[in-house]
């Protein structure tokens, strides 16, 4: 390892020797390969980068753009050492919906008030990581055991899931289609092997987006979908930006959702060490702050929090390269596509009835996911401390259940995860 701040990334010729090489961090491949490698990855974290701004009526071209951002400075921040992408976060949702009262479709005429929450959000991250960066995360790991982390993690996929199901209840056909959404991508999910089983949230959509095309535009069952807004659409533009607002109640909600993050950044970097050998701890504190400040960035001119992607790991456990060159690559691509209308309108013309079936799909395996974490780290329910911890919490988040002192409200994802951490720290004695 090489004491410079960047790595030298070592070219490495192959990837088909032995077994398949693992290319490290610290390598990379020759310039077609690193492209062809970070247009996978930008194929990855495509579906879920564009899904979450929708859900909540932010311009999914500027999410886009600002995820590329965002993984260029997280990339700088820890010295191109630890491989990831950022993309738009799945934790911020219900709670900017429960801010803003969104109603589900269009843009968010509230934005600003979520965006100045997302910035505070991203500056207790940025504080935890700088605290990490001094005293390491020990504490966290203390605070935040498996029990907690999966949780957390189940509880926001269960706070989402009325959310989904609402926007696909408004008549028979748009419930249908729905389903239809749901068995699409669990056939893609089933039934296909290698990357188009990985990207299986971004092929289901597109063969339900097709279905319901041939069903409206073709049969009339339908309202049909609208594609003038694709050809009147430039091919290059900038993006809708937008000035955060800060209400002091929107910022206090929205901040908790730095535990969240944290849990999952954890994770994530905990996962690529496994994969590589390589202890990536010490570089804990500087992603934790690279991340934050990603988030203060895209929140102050209009785009969602972002977050390290597991979808993007999940390639990287697929390929076995691991080189953080591929995601500098990914992330150019990232805002190139940000800065074109065309895309962007393309991305409008999904029907809300296959949104709504894919946030069933994405919301129910965020819930599982945490689940995993469970499983993966053997966490024992027969200790009434890991029983009692987790039965509270995902009722607390599910039920949505709501703390209010004097102006301030705290909703179910925000009890159920200070509800996680507090339990556990008054019961651990106790199992």
């Amino acid at each position: 390892m090489s004491g410079s701040y960047f790595p030298q990334w070592r070219l490495r010729s192959s990837t088909h020797d032995g077994q398949g090489a693992v290319i490290a961090a610290d390598e990379r491949l020759p310039v077609p390969q690193t492209v062809a490698m970070g247009v996978q990855h930008v194929v990855a974290m495509f579906g879920s980068t564009v899904l979450a701004p929708l859900l909540m009526g932010f311009d999914p071209n500027l999410a886009i753009l600002m995820s590329g951002v965002g993984t260029l400075l997280f990339f700088l921040l820890v010295g191109g050492r630890v491989p990831s992408y950022l993309g738009s976060s799945f934790s911020f949702i219900g709670l900017v919906i429960a801010v803003t009262g969104y109603a589900g479709s269009g843009a968010n005429p509230n934005l600003g008030v979520a965006l100045g929450g997302i910035i505070a959000c991203g500056a207790v991250y940025t504080v935890i990581g700088l605290v990490v960066g001094l005293v390491g995360t020990r504490w966290i790991e203390s605070l935040m055991p498996p029990v907690v982390t999966g949780s957390v993690v189940a509880v926001i996929g269960l706070n989402l899931a009325p959310i989904a199901v609402k926007g696909v209840s408004g008549n028979s056909f748009d419930s249908w289609m729905a389903l239809a959404t749901v068995l699409c991508v669990g056939f893609v999910a089933v039934f296909t092997r290698g990357m188009l089983q990985r990207l299986l949230i971004l092929v289901g959509l597109l063969l339900a987006y097709v279905i319901y095309a041939i069903l409206t535009n073709g049969a009339g069952l339908g309202k049909p979908i609208d594609f003038s807004i694709v050809a009147n659409a430039a091919w290059f533009g900038v993006p809708h930006f937008a000035t955060p607002v800060f209400q002091g109640s929107a910022m206090a909600l929205l901040a908790p959702v730095a535990i969240i993050l944290v849990a999952e950044n954890l994770g994530h970097i905990k996962a690529v060490s496994a994969m590589t050998g390589q202890n990536l701890d010490r570089y804990m504190g500087r992603a934790f702050v690279g991340d934050g400040l990603a988030t203060m960035l895209s929140g102050s001119v209009g785009g969602t929090g972002v977050t390290t992607y597991a979808e993007n790991i999940g390639v990287m456990a697929v390929t076995k390269i691991y080189s953080t060159l591929v995601f500098v690559v990914a992330a150019v691509i990232a805002i190139l596509l940000g800065f074109s209308p065309k895309f962007g309108a393309v991305i409008l013309t999904i029907p809300g009835a296959v949104l709504g079936g894919v946030s069933i799909v994405v919301f129910g395996l965020i819930t599982v996911s945490g689940a995993r974490i469970w499983v993966e780290n053997k966490v024992d329910f027969s200790s009434n401390t890991n029983l009692i911890v987790a039965a509270v919490t995902l009722v607390l988040g599910a039920g949505d259940f709501t703390l209010k002192l004097g102006g301030f409200a705290l909703g179910g994802i925000g009890t159920a995860t200070f509800g996680a951490i507090i339990l556990y720290a008054l019961l651990k004695r106790r199992g």
